[in-house]
C-alpha cells in the first residue's frame, strides 16, 4: 500500500503551513481534519481521505463528530490511532464549546433565544441548525450545531437532534436555525421538520420548547429579525400548555 504524506504536497498546498500562515479559520474542514490525520492512503493526500470520510457522514461534522471509534477505524485509512485522534480533537473542540458558554444565559423569551444565536452562529452566510437544551429553570446547559450548510437536504433528522439530550436527561430544548436570505419566515421544509420533531420530542417525553429561525431585521417584513413557531400559533408547543417563562 503506498502512503500519501503531506510533505509530497507543494509547501504552499499543506495544511499545516497554510494555517502558519494564515491561521486556523483560512482552512476547510477537510484540511483541518488533515493535520489531524496527517497520512493519506493509496495515492491519495490526507485532505482528501478528510474530504471522503466528512462526504461519508453527508458532509455533517457534527455527525461524524459523534461517530463512535469503531464506525470511524471501518472507513478506509482510518486505524485506530487516528480514530482516537479524530475522537479527541472533537471532544476538546465539546468541551471548549461547554466552557465558551455565557453563565446564566436564560431561556425567558423568542427573543433571548434570536439574542443568543446571534453570538453563536459563526457564519450567517451558511445555514446552521441548533439544539439548545435547558435545565428545569430555562438556563442553557449546552448549545449544540447538529447540521451546517445542508441547504438541499433535511435539515436534522431526530436521532441528531435528541441524542445529547436522552444522554445527559435533558428534558427540554429548544430548536433554532438560521436563513442566510435574511428572511426568517418558515418554509414548507421548516414546518413539517418542526412537526415531526415536536412529535419526536412527545414520544421521548422531552419538551420541545420552540423553533426558533434567525434572520435579519432587514429581511423580515416584521422587523424583528426573528420568527418564533409558538408565537405564530404554528406549534402547539407544551410551553403554552404549562405556563412556561418563554409564554
Amino acid at each position: 500500500m503506498t502512503t500519501f504524506l503531506i510533505s509530497d504536497l507543494p509547501a504552499d498546498e499543506r495544511p499545516r503551513e497554510r494555517l502558519e500562515r494564515l491561521g486556523a479559520r483560512a482552512l476547510s474542514v477537510p484540511e483541518l481534519l488533515a493535520i489531524l490525520l496527517r497520512t493519506g492512503v493509496r495515492g491519495q493526500s490526507a485532505a482528501i481521505v478528510g474530504a471522503r470520510l466528512l462526504e461519508h457522514f453527508d458532509g455533517s461534522l457534527p455527525r461524524l463528530s459523534s461517530a463512535p471509534i469503531g464506525e470511524l477505524c471501518q472507513f478506509s485509512g482510518i486505524g485506530p490511532a487516528k480514530a482516537v485522534t479524530l475522537a479527541a480533537a472533537f471532544e476538546l473542540g465539546r468541551r471548549l464549546a461547554q466552557e465558551s458558554l455565557p453563565e446564566q444565559v436564560t431561556v425567558s423569551s423568542p427573543s433571548t433565544v434570536a439574542s443568543y444565536l446571534r453570538t453563536r452562529i459563526l457564519n450567517p452566510n451558511q445555514e446552521e441548525f441548533h439544539v439548545l437544551l435547558l435545565n428545569t429553570q430555562n438556563r442553557v446547559i449546552a448549545d449544540e450545531c447538529v447540521t451546517i450548510g445542508l441547504m438541499d437536504r433535511s435539515l436534522a433528522h431526530a436521532r441528531e437532534v435528541f441524542r445529547t439530550a436522552i444522554r445527559i436527561g435533558c428534558l427540554r430544548v429548544v430548536l433554532a436555525h438560521n436563513h442566510p436570505s435574511g428572511d426568517p419566515r418558515p418554509s414548507k421544509e421548516d414546518i413539517a421538520l418542526t412537526t415531526t420533531l415536536s412529535a419526536a420530542g412527545q414520544l421521548l417525553d422531552i419538551r420541545v420548547m420552540d423553533h426558533i429561525i434567525l434572520g435579519s431585521t432587514e429581511g423580515d417584513p416584521l422587523g424583528k429579525g426573528y420568527f418564533s413557531f409558538v408565537q405564530s400559533g404554528l406549534m402547539d408547543a407544551p410551553l403554552q400548555k404549562r405556563k412556561s417563562k418563554m409564554d
